[in-house]
């Protein structure tokens, strides 16, 4: 029996690039599907987002972008991360896109050159002249919004450099917007969007997905392998964070921070069952202890993600984003069992 079991929802997927399709006019919806699909499944999730009508993929390294060209063989792949001189050959013959943000464009090979207009990080502070010529290999130009979630006025801010930096070259096809951009800001839209966050139905706002119509696309489930009773004064983990102050019923999960259940996660609750369970004690690296309402049979089902369990609720708790939690799960087989549905 598996200690936890991640199922990956396609049709939460596909209901999720349809409903960020319908926030736009002309513009292409683009699929960010970098970091194995955000911990989803790289392939899976392309494959689910290009049937409901995403146009392109993005990822950010070169060797992220040859494993997708294995499964999808047709697909429209674009590298937003820098490539090393040694890939641009396998970039080539693999067909890629790369954005460049150094200047330097690679013959051979569609490039998207990246304005940096505020983000401070990859990008080229201005054109390059001659680079954005009809003759040139340069296809698009796009930047990166810093703070589109939360800073209405330096996201506008980042929407006008980039049109005023952009605006003359209307044969090239523009992006800038990411999830919150798309959601929140239709000026920022231009020819095409990077969705990565929503795409698989979490808040780019940090708030619950469901009240934009997004679909949470992973669901992560265990079971109660022991539950014991402490009596007052008895402790669970290391450390003894929790010292039963009466009674107390509690289960024991086998997962923990090896499989992506992080040790600030104390605090944050689970479904077990139908009821809502606080973890307490220290998060171990194979195991996490859940308070219960009273004893429960041991095999009772355990909901870590899924069923009104957030992603956005555990990163509140953790004192992080829903991107770090999903991202760090060990959806491999060697610690559970993934299963695609929809």
């Amino acid at each position: 029996m598996s200690r936890s079991s991640f199922t990956v929802d396609l049709g939460a997927i596909r209901h999720n690039v349809q409903l960020l399709r319908q926030q736009l006019e002309r513009a292409e919806l683009w699929a960010v599907v970098k970091a194995d699909g955000y911990g989803h499944g790289a392939a899976d999730v392309s494959r689910a987002a290009l049937e409901a009508g995403a146009i392109a993929l993005c990822v950010a390294t070169v060797p992220e972008a040859l494993d997708l060209r294995l499964a999808l063989p047709d697909a429209r792949l674009l590298v937003l991360g820098p490539a090393a001189p040694d890939e641009i050959a396998h970039a080539r013959e693999a067909r890629l896109e790369l954005a460049v943000a150094d200047g330097r464009v690679p013959d051979g090979l569609p490039v998207h050159l990246k304005l940096d207009t505020g983000m401070g990080r990859w990008g080229l502070s201005e054109l390059p002249n001659g680079a954005t010529n009809r003759a040139t290999n340069v296809v698009g130009l796009m930047s990166h919004l810093a703070s589109a979630e939360d800073d209405p006025d330096f996201t506008r801010l980042q929407i006008d450099r980039f049109r005023g930096a952009t605006d003359a070259y209307a044969h090239l096809t523009r992006h800038l917007a990411n999830s919150a951009a798309t959601l929140g800001y239709p000026g920022s839209h231009f020819d095409a969007v990077r969705c990565g966050i929503a795409l698989y139905g979490m808040s780019p706002f940090g708030d619950d997905p469901r009240a934009l119509g997004l679909r949470p696309a992973l669901r992560w489930t265990s079971r109660l392998a022991q539950v014991k009773q402490l009596a007052p004064g008895e402790s669970t983990g290391y450390g003894r964070l929790f010292v039963a102050q009466r009674p107390t019923w509690i289960g024991i999960v086998p997962v923990g921070y090896a499989d992506g259940f992080r040790r600030d996660l104390t605090g944050t609750e689970v479904l077990v069952g139908d009821r809502r369970c606080r973890v307490v004690g220290t998060v171990s690296m194979d195991a996490f202890a859940v308070e219960l309402p009273s004893r429960l049979p041991e095999g009772e089902p355990v909901t870590i993600l899924g069923d009104g369990v957030l992603a956005e609720d555990h990163a509140r708790v953790a004192g992080t984003i829903a991107y770090e939690i999903i991202c760090g799960l060990r959806t491999d087989h060697a610690r559970a069992t993934r299963e695609v549905v929809g």
